[in-house]
């Protein structure tokens, strides 16, 4: 069987309620305002095998998950680190204003890309590389969310079920 048609299992886990905002600044509209969200965030763990209690991913074992969205997410301001504004947000930070995170694309679509990454290094550190970060949606309502899937990670041997 090949690595695309080897089977696997998929579980999920979803943290709600982050309040958070930020800024698209090269957007023409409404967007290049400071904004507030309050963002969840959705994430699918893959396997081929099944750890020794029958889980994908023991959710009680992601406290380095939630520590991670804490830290980004809960009651933080987020800019693109090419923001031309950068310097004045950060000088508000020094000053306690605001507590200031700075990634590639804070908006959705980059947020999915910078948990996914993040994420995955987490749950495969964690698991032994029996399983991985497949999907992370991240959502700033009800209406909006963003997705970035990654490629599945190929598999040199398969695991004993």
């Amino acid at each position: 069987m090949s690595a695309a048609e080897t089977p696997y299992y998929t579980s999920t886990k979803s943290y709600d309620n982050y309040p958070c905002c930020h800024r698209q600044w090269r957007h023409p509209g409404h967007c290049a305002f400071v904004h507030g969200y309050s963002r969840s965030f959705h994430f699918e763990f893959q396997c081929t095998a099944l750890d020794s209690y029958g889980f994908v991913m023991d959710f009680g074992d992601l406290k380095a998950v939630k520590a991670l969205l804490d830290d980004w997410f809960d009651h933080t301001l987020l800019l693109n680190a090419d923001d031309p504004l950068l310097p004045q947000f950060e000088a508000l930070a020094s000053q306690g204003a605001c507590k200031l995170k700075v990634l590639p694309n804070c908006g959705m679509e980059g947020t999915a890309r910078f948990l996914f990454d993040a994420v995955n290094q987490i749950v495969q550190t964690q698991t032994d590389g029996r399983a991985w970060c497949s999907r992370v949606e991240v959502r700033e309502n009800n209406k909006n969310s963003a997705i970035y899937s990654g490629p599945v990670p190929v598999l040199t041997e398969r695991p004993q079920t």
